[in-house]
């Protein structure tokens, strides 16, 4: 029987201990070469409506651990401008409605095991990113967070940054005063810290230890010249200024793609692939303006990389006056693998999920 899992099942069993020792192991098998994944890869058609593109996307990938999995999402996406932020939407069917689905699959029989709604574990699997790379790079007496953002992911990274360091406060922007208030009193009841909101950005960076970018915006959203010494920065929504570039001392990226076999000169470091359909005929918005690349390794001359740290090759943080920054990479394929075949393990014991018929997905007309 193939498994459903909706993300209330999800909610019920997986936390972020379980996610970030799930993604830690993941990637260490990939350094070793027990695993392999492939960087994110969108397809991008343009809708009647001149201001929305259809995108679809898939990161994948596999270990000799048992599983495979294929991340999909199906999204009309699009930009708008609110209180001077410029962000990125999406929807599916409807504003409000999303369609991201998780394939787990067995390499030893090849069987689908599990079809699992992507949302919770996705906020789960970015913020454990950033609790790595807080564990690694952060300093070791680090307190305060500022947050940017306060939505799904600006709470998963509140999970992660306690697991890594002994956080007190949370300072906390977002351009919503409803939205960063109702966050400020959830944080603070579910974990018991000090949460601020705060009216203005620029406060967010006084006296924060770490400070997180968690929105979708389409713009900058990390503001070098508004970073403390001793900062460890991470960003997951928007990107950091090119101030904040400049002034990192050492960047850690979690992971590479590997190459496909025999084609050494395909190993890119971009996060994302994009493909369109089109787009000079297009006159509306477009993912990526013209001529620029999903990025690739942040402070390329200034970075480790995981595998180097764990080893003793490499240092990281060699200072506390120094801003550390730190992100995954493009090895987003290998978190599916690793955070939902735990997931179905778990869910299987626990007796959560619908189960359907496997043979609905088999035939027997050679593909």
């Amino acid at each position: 029987m193939t498994l459903i899992l909706n993300n209330d099942d999800v909610k019920q069993i997986l936390t972020m201990k379980i996610t970030m020792e799930a993604l830690e192991k993941a990637y260490g098998a990939l350094a070793r070469g027990e695993a392999v994944c492939r960087p994110r890869i969108d397809i991008q058609i343009p809708t009647k409506n001149a201001e929305k593109i259809y995108q679809w996307g898939t990161m994948e990938g596999g270990s000799t651990s048992g599983y495979f999995a294929i991340r999909m999402k199906s999204d009309v996406i699009y930009e708008q401008e609110y209180q001077g932020a410029i962000t990125q939407e999406k929807y599916c069917v409807q504003p409000g409605r999303f369609c991201g689905l998780i394939l787990l699959t067995s390499i030893e029989n090849g069987e689908p095991l599990a079809l699992v709604n992507d949302g919770y574990l996705q906020h789960m699997r970015v913020g454990a990113d950033s609790g790595i790379g807080a564990k690694f790079m952060a300093r070791e007496d680090a307190e305060v967070v500022g947050m940017i953002g306060s939505g799904g992911m600006a709470r998963s990274h509140v999970e992660s940054f306690l697991l890594a360091r002994k956080i007190k406060k949370i300072q906390v922007y977002s351009p919503t005063k409803a939205n960063r208030d109702a966050y400020a009193k959830e944080v603070s009841e579910q974990f018991g810290l000090e949460v601020v909101p705060m009216s203005n950005p620029r406060d967010v960076y006084n006296g924060a230890d770490i400070v997180a970018g968690c929105t979708d915006s389409a713009v900058p959203i990390v503001i070098g010249k508004w970073l403390e010494e001793g900062t460890h920065v991470t960003c997951v929504g928007g990107k950091p200024d090119d101030d904040t570039l400049k002034r990192i001392g050492v960047s850690l990226r979690l992971g590479n793609a590997p190459a496909p076999w025999g084609l050494a000169e395909f190993g890119l470091a971009d996060e994302h692939i994009t493909y369109a359909a089109n787009p000079k005929e297009n006159a509306g918005f477009e993912m990526k303006r013209a001529g620029e690349r999903g990025h690739g390794v942040i402070a390329e001359d200034r970075a480790v990389f995981l595998p180097e740290i764990l080893s003793g090759t490499k240092q990281g943080r060699t200072s506390a006056k120094q801003i550390t920054y730190s992100e995954r990479g493009n090895i987003q394929g290998a978190q599916f693998f690793a955070v939902a075949g735990k997931v179905y393990e778990l869910a299987k014991e626990r007796g959560l999920g619908k189960e359907i018929p496997t043979e609905w997905f088999l035939q027997d007309i050679r593909d």
